[in-house]
């Protein structure tokens, strides 16, 4: 197949730090070249995927204002491309492109939530129903889908080959992932102070309600073993996480999926969790890490994390997470969503 992949415009293919979507847009564009698809990835010019790469912006763009403009003009370019690439499919990952593209469907195209089916989010999905297929994230995610049909599930997927098996031997446990309420971060400073461990909190900080928060309620609980260390590059975070002895994650809503917990898991690092949104997914309770509610328990499980076999959480992610996984089940949907289009649409030609 012939497969355009469009990324938001905001950060590169792969992010150079904190980029959940890219990451697995990375992985995704990789692992389909490997199982023989032509790819062509649009993002942003200074993507450095090992795909071919197709742009409108040399730069990611970052927080902006006008920001729907700016997505409109990268997908509108992203769709031309398509046309010229001969594509058999579009995958897209933005939220306004599939909007824009129900007018045009001149290719088969599926999208991606890679946010809540809620607020904002829901409204613009369910402006898609019956016209483009949605894959969800996480069942939990697909859930709270409300009247919005989900084409399929497919979990995130990382390759396990890629992070380096740790022991635990740095002592501390790790908050990694954005400075927001929504994540946790002064519950894992509780929860490391009360169970006596250090905390080493690796944490996105660019947005002002994210240095606000950090501000007003973090600043102040760091010390005594509490450590803000600031955003960290891929081969950081992999050596954080191989050191921990476990990732607290103890997240405030219900998350579609939570990259950081697999990539924990690929680590051999049990992973310490309230049981909202994806954990349950994600978590086996009592093999890979532990999911409780109160942050009294979420302090005991942090000292029980040290006894749980790493390797069991390593095999997890290579049976349940891998990149390959996630890639089967793409090409799987792609596939289907092919066979189901009329086999006398008609396309202008390249």
């Amino acid at each position: 197949m012939r497969i355009v992949l469009v990324a938001p415009p905001w950060v590169p293919v792969p992010p150079p730090a904190y980029g959940g979507t890219e990451s697995v847009i990375d992985t995704l564009a990789r692992g389909l070249v490997a199982a023989g698809h032509d790819v062509l990835l649009f993002a942003s010019g200074d993507s450095t995927c090992p795909v071919p790469v197709g742009s409108v912006y040399g730069e990611a763009l970052g927080i902006v204002p006008n920001a729907s403009s700016l997505e409109i003009r990268h997908t509108y370019h992203a769709y031309e491309a398509a046309l010229e690439f001969d594509a058999d499919l579009i995958h897209d990952h933005t939220t306004v492109g599939p909007i824009y593209a129900v007018s045009r469907r001149q290719v088969p195209m599926v999208t991606t939530n890679h946010g809540p089916f809620a607020g904002d989010l829901l409204d613009v999905y369910r402006a898609l129903r019956g016209q483009v297929p949605v894959v969800a994230i996480s069942h939990d995610q697909a859930s709270r889908a409300d009247d919005v049909a989900v084409a399929a599930v497919i979990h995130h997927g990382v390759e396990p080959e890629q992070y380096p098996m740790g022991t635990g031997a740095g002592g501390f446990a790790l908050f990694l992932g954005r400075m927001h309420p929504d994540k946790g971060v002064e519950v894992a400073c509780r929860v490391a102070r009360r169970a006596g461990m250090p905390l080493v909190i690796a944490a996105k900080m660019r947005e002002s309600l994210e240095r606000e928060y950090f501000e007003g309620v973090i600043k102040p609980l760091l010390g005594d073993g509490i450590e803000f260390i600031g955003e960290v590059d891929a081969p950081t975070k992999r050596a954080l996480l191989a050191d921990a002895v476990c990732l607290l994650n103890p997240i405030q809503w219900p998350e579609p999926f939570g990259m950081v917990m697999i990539e924990a898991l690929a680590c051999g690092t049990p992973v310490v969790a309230r049981p909202v949104g994806s954990a349950p997914e994600i978590v086996d309770n009592g093999l890979t890490g532990a999911l409780v509610s109160t942050e009294a328990e979420l302090a005991a499980a942090v000292h029980e994390a040290a006894s749980l076999v790493r390797s069991h959480c390593h095999r997890a992610v290579a049976r349940r997470f891998s990149a390959g996984k996630m890639v089967e089940g793409h090409v799987a949907l792609y596939r289907s969503i092919l066979r189901s289009e009329r086999p006398d649409r008609s396309r202008p030609a390249a």
